[in-house]
């Protein structure tokens, strides 16, 4: 029987920038009276790992400059309607606004996302090594809305010592059947997954996810993993 723990990690630092994220994600798992072990897998969101990055800019409270900011951050714009924007990043993410975020940040202030977020990812992990001996995975997550479905879900947005996308192109199904297409974006499914108990307003930047298959862990990245390229998409 398999089984996954989800468990959310409270800090009440307010993060800005050069703030020390693994002492703030140690210290919640402290007072989470846990430890960490072999193959658990880190989620960070991506607001406080821009935050720390100095990812926080000046904002005036107007829909101009919103989307001034909104331009900056995008490489295209691919639909406007009214004040939203479907954008695609530097990183080649596609979403709505860019991904520029006013919620949770102090007043006449916007967070951008992250630079690079599977480095900041790759940085995290190597930093919690070389304090705690102990050797996990790490995901940086943010809040995205998806094409012909409403609401929105976590995804990952930064992966690292995690094989983002689970290519069972060549196995059989429970039948027999060749399966011929089959990728399973693990990443996003924990990154969903963990959205669960990372309550928006409850200070809970971190989750702890343990019971992960071992099949999981690797080496990747979302900028080459996850992000579907040009060439292959049937909608840009």
């Amino acid at each position: 029987m398999s089984e996954l723990r989800l468990l959310a990690l409270a800090s009440p630092d307010e993060v800005t920038p050069g703030h020390d994220l693994v002492t703030m994600f140690l210290e919640a798992l402290q007072r989470a009276n846990d430890d960490l072990h072999t193959r658990d897998l880190v989620v960070v969101t991506s607001k406080i790992v821009a935050k720390a990055e100095g990812r926080v800019v000046s904002f005036d409270g107007t829909e101009e400059h919103k989307l001034a900011l909104v331009e900056q951050e995008s490489v295209r714009v691919l639909r406007r309607r009214g004040s939203l924007r479907i954008t695609e990043t530097p990183h080649g993410f596609i979403n709505a606004n860019a991904g520029v975020d006013l919620s949770n940040t102090a007043e006449h202030t916007a967070v951008l996302l992250p630079l690079d977020p599977d480095r900041s990812a790759r940085r995290f992990r190597a930093e919690v090594a070389r304090r705690t001996g102990v050797d996990v995975a790490v995901l940086v997550t943010d809040t995205f809305g998806r094409v012909w479905r409403q609401g929105v879900t976590d995804v990952a947005l930064g992966a690292a010592g995690l094989r983002p996308l689970l290519d069972l192109r060549g196995t059989h199904d429970a039948h027999g059947r060749l399966l011929e297409a089959t990728e399973v974006a693990i990443a996003d499914e924990i990154a969903g997954a963990a959205n669960l108990v990372l309550h928006k307003a409850a200070g809970t930047p971190f989750a702890l996810v343990r019971g992960l298959d071992e099949s999981f862990f690797g080496e990747g990245s979302v900028s080459e993993n996850l992000v579907r390229r040009r060439r292959d998409d049937l909608f840009r």
